[in-house]
């Protein structure tokens, strides 16, 4: 036989249950042994599958054995469950924070960490810095925060956020009530309709996007429920996170931003690095808010330096 073996990678499933009843599902490839766990956050209505495209770029240091990578998905999103509290139970990005903590503690109890959170999944990242800053500087060693804010999301009427954010409270109520009206008619118009398409691009992608990337979010997206929408969207609106960022400060920080994002447009990217000293900024033209799908290699190439400073090989 000639030519080279595929390497086996190690594969681990898990559901990491939290200390109110939700069951995060998460996946973990390569060596517990690697000498860096990197551990990937994903955003709002979207789920890991957001992270494909790095994951993919992140795949031979992965099989070489230089790098551990963990994804799950958030609560309520992907195929995590709900808290045992009922619908209607107000939810907040700090215990999104506490939630990222039950991973660390249970799929990288040990080892050096780089942190990557895209969008709330940045937020995430940020709750978690507020909550437990012993972490970061010991067991975290490096993050990458993408397409994301600090806080003051809804301040700019311009904005995607700021229009969300004026939804008024009972319009949500009524859509959560009646969220299997809703799933219906959101059937009639899948990820594959031309206007669900149109949509999609226009509020979150750059001009650089391709047919087929909007089309993946778009079916990302789609699998999300209203609950998801519904339920996070006033926690996105009270995230606030601008002045308890020190410990932020005591490991190397990369944040990316595309000059066409809606959502998180670029101002709040600049507000963070100029909270982080130490932060390098990357303003990346003719991108939008999905930044890991359209420049997957700039996000990827990132986390990899990030590894190295935290121990890890020079990869980047």
């Amino acid at each position: 036989m000639t030519g080279t073996l595929p390497r086996t990678v190690r594969r681990r499933t898990a559901a990491v249950p939290t200390s109110d009843g939700a069951r995060l599902h998460a996946n973990a490839e390569g060596s517990e042994q690697a000498p860096v766990t990197v551990v990937l956050a994903h955003g709002w209505t979207l789920s890991q599958a957001a992270w494909d495209d790095v994951a993919a770029l992140l795949a031979g240091p992965v099989a070489d054995g230089a790098l551990r990578l963990v994804r799950y998905d958030q609560r309520g999103h992907g195929r995590s469950t709900w808290p045992d509290p009922p619908p209607g139970t107000p939810v907040s990005i700090d215990r999104l924070g506490e939630d990222l903590a039950d991973v660390l503690d249970r799929l990288v109890p040990t080892g050096p960490v780089v942190l990557g959170g895209h969008s709330m999944g940045g937020m995430t990242i940020m709750c978690l810095a507020a909550a437990r800053p012993e972490l970061f500087g010991d067991r975290v060693r490096g993050v990458a925060l993408v397409s994301t804010s600090a806080g003051d999301l809804a301040s700019d009427p311009r904005s995607a956020g700021g229009r969300m954010a004026r939804i008024r409270p009972g319009v949500l109520t009524a859509a959560l009530a009646g969220a299997a009206l809703v799933e219906r008619l959101r059937g009639l118009v899948p990820p594959e309709h031309p206007r669900h398409r149109t949509m999609v691009r226009d509020l979150l992608y750059g001009a650089d996007a391709t047919d087929e990337m909007v089309l993946e979010g778009a079916r990302i997206m789609h699998a999300s429920t209203v609950r998801s929408f519904v339920e996070f969207l006033p926690a996105l609106g009270d995230h606030d996170k601008r002045a308890q960022l020190d410990a932020l400060t005591r490991v190397p920080v990369e944040v990316f931003v595309g000059d066409s994002d809606k959502l998180t447009p670029e101002r709040h990217s600049a507000r963070l690095a100029e909270a982080l000293p130490g932060a390098r900024l990357h303003r990346v033209e003719r991108t939008g808010h999905m930044l890991p799908q359209e420049r997957p290699r700039l996000v990827a190439d990132g986390l990899l330096r990030l590894v190295a400073a935290a121990g890890g090989r020079d990869l980047a």
